[in-house]
């Protein structure tokens, strides 16, 4: 299963384990039996500390259960964690085997004092970037609460129980048979729904706090890059993030990041994350935004916030991304994740051998379509304009595939569904003005962004498309506000560029403090 470089590395993390722990397959006669089997010797054979058992009695089959010296099934895998799942096994063989997570200590408290029994199923797939962070979680929850268990299920290999409990998007979450979650969660973010006094008790420290001289809203590139600039000034600098890394955490491959020819969102972000608390700056993560206050020339600026805190700064850098594009249309909201789903990576192995479609033309969408059309039976692909806006090399890859359809001067009006799931959508075709319906189980909208800015409406200039309107030097309408990233009119939403922008408006904002306090 695994190779010599691979054996090595897993060898040597083994080698932080501090006391023992126990794998228990449950398998039968499957080629994926054998491949877990295999992986289970592997593991166990790269420390003293792991042994391995195959009469497990598990209902699903292949298993294996990752068990304490107490005895205890603290983790599960149901499924083969490999691709983006093996850092998973490899954290959950750690964290059981008493090695600490590197989480905030007040948080891991919080886990080891949590009442209750829990049992957690987190559904994944294999290609799914955000899918690790909830698996990971989770497993750290059952390794030091006696009263959790998880189990990670690979959707496109439990393709019943999916069909059986309507699972259609990942990750997915029941707690004691229920659901509990839907899309990427981190460690705190889960608590936070598990102790419902956590968002008090944030919201009271958040709210103590001086006012610093640079006030960062929004975790991703471009409010990363300002903090990381802000910091090296010595000035007091805090970060409002609903989630550290934002829209970043659902990209797949990154390949024009210049100076790194590839890496993957989630990793990114992580480095973006470890590198701005490499500085002293306040990160106060979890937290919304709902309204900015200008203070003027003179006065502090004020952003509440939806926890009930309100928090101060001399200066803002306003830098709260994008967001996906909706449709619009009836029928979408309905059935969000039960059908209608937006990461064609995430979700796209839960609909192998079923019908889908993917919503727009440009290169997200053409990549959407080529990627599914790997593994869905067929794919439609519908554009609003009279042809494809994506690049050339794409079109011609797209084309080149038998079971793609490309359907452009469409306009979709309608998801249709049966009450549980999408069995189709409705579109116009912009031409003739006839009305045709698709049948099929999955549709991937992928038509752009859309900013984050609704809160900020009368507060600041925004443009027609909601944009905060900045100029050369990332100011705004208001002086000591600053905007960055793709939240801001300017033109091409890159990560390096909201990177650039992220600089500037540090850099401005510094400027303006030295000009308004001397």
């Amino acid at each position: 299963m695994l190779d010599a470089n691979t054996t090595a590395q897993l060898k040597t993390y083994l080698g932080n384990l501090r006391r023992p722990i126990e794998l228990v397959a449950s398998l039968d006669g499957s080629p994926k039996s054998a491949e877990m089997r295999s992986l289970v010797e592997e593991v166990a054979a790269q420390s003293d500390l792991v042994t391995a058992r195959f009469d497990g009695d598990d209902a699903r089959r292949p298993s294996f259960a990752i068990r304490g010296d107490e005895g205890r099934a603290e983790a599960v895998f149901a499924g083969l964690p490999m691709g983006h799942e093996f850092t998973s096994l490899i954290l959950a063989l750690l964290h059981v085997g008493g090695h600490p997570p590197k989480e905030d200590a007040e948080l891991l408290d919080a886990v080891r004092a949590l009442e209750g029994e829990f049992v957690f199923e987190s559904f994944f797939s294999l290609t799914c970037q955000n899918c690790p962070d909830v698996v990971q979680a989770l497993n750290i929850i059952a390794a030091l609460n006696p009263h959790v268990r998880h189990v990670a299920i690979d959707g496109a290999l439990y393709q019943d129980e999916v069909e059986r409990r309507q699972v259609m998007a990942v990750p997915a979450v029941y707690l004691n048979g229920e659901p509990f979650g839907q899309g990427r969660m981190d460690l705190a973010q889960i608590m936070a729904k598990l102790d419902t006094g956590a968002v008090a008790r944030a919201a009271e420290k958040i709210a103590a706090k001086d006012a610093f001289d640079v006030l960062v809203i929004g975790g991703g590139p471009a409010g990363a890059a300002a903090a990381i600039y802000a910091a090296r000034k010595g000035i007091r600098t805090g970060v409002v993030a609903e989630r550290f890394g934002g829209q970043v955490l659902d990209t797949l491959g990154i390949e024009n990041f210049i100076s790194v020819q590839h890496t993957e969102g989630p990793k990114l972000a992580a480095q973006l994350e470890q590198h701005v608390k490499e500085y002293d700056v306040d990160i106060m993560n979890l937290q919304e935004a709902v309204r900015l206050i200008p203070g003027g020339t003179t006065g502090l600026h004020e952003v509440k916030l939806k926890s009930g805190a309100s928090v101060r700064g001399k200066t803002v850098i306003l830098s709260t991304g994008a967001r996906w594009r909706q449709m619009g249309v009836p029928g979408e909201e309905e059935y969000r994740n039960k059908g209608v789903a937006y990461c064609p990576h995430c979700d796209g192995p839960l609909f192998k051998g079923k019908r889908v479609a993917v919503i727009g033309g440009g290169n997200s969408g053409v990549e959407a379509a080529i990627d599914l059309a790997g593994l869905v039976t067929h794919v439609t692909l519908i554009e609003f304009d009279s042809e494809l806006r994506a690049d050339a090399v794409l079109q011609k890859k797209l084309r080149s595939l038998p079971n793609v359809t490309i359907i452009t001067s469409a306009l979709t009006t309608e998801v249709l569904g049966n009450g549980e799931r999408v069995v189709g959508l409705r579109y116009r075709d912009r031409g003739s003005d006839d009305e045709h319906v698709v049948e099929l189980e999955g549709i991937f909208v992928q038509i752009g962004l859309i900013p984050n800015t609704e809160w900020l409406d009368g507060a600041i200039a925004l443009s027609n498309r909601g944009e905060i309107e900045v100029d050369a030097r990332a100011a705004t309408s208001q002086p000591g506000i600053f905007a960055a990233g793709d939240v801001t009119t300017v033109p091409y939403k890159q990560i390096v560029i909201a990177m650039g922008q992220g600089s500037t408006a540090a850099l401005s904002a510094f400027d303006h403090l030295i000009r308004s306090e001397g």
